[in-house]
């Protein structure tokens, strides 16, 4: 896959913050991750938002089924991340 440098401003201490915690991943995996993580959740926002326009509002049980189905999600990337293992369209 191909990458590019890119130069761009953080703050100090959440840079610090990241760099530890990123230390053996590496600071570009890190932030690639976090990016990819971004961008997944704004694409799912817009979903929703997009088949609320068409369909109607979420009634509160489909709304309860969502976030469980999200936190369950969450926990499966949490455990990859945590083994080092990568999803479909990850750089290695």
């Amino acid at each position: 896959m191909a990458t590019k440098k890119v130069t761009v401003t953080i703050p100090e201490d959440l840079l610090d913050e990241i760099r530890a915690e990123a230390a053996e991943r590496g600071l570009s995996a890190y932030v690639a991750e976090a990016l990819r993580f971004k961008r997944d959740r704004d694409r799912l926002r817009e979903l929703s938002d997009w088949l609320q326009e068409e369909h109607g509002p979420l009634t509160e049980e489909e709304r309860s089924t969502a976030f469980e189905e999200l936190e369950d999600l969450d926990a499966e990337h949490e455990s990859r991340r945590a083994t080092g293992a990568r999803g479909a369209g990850e750089a290695p």
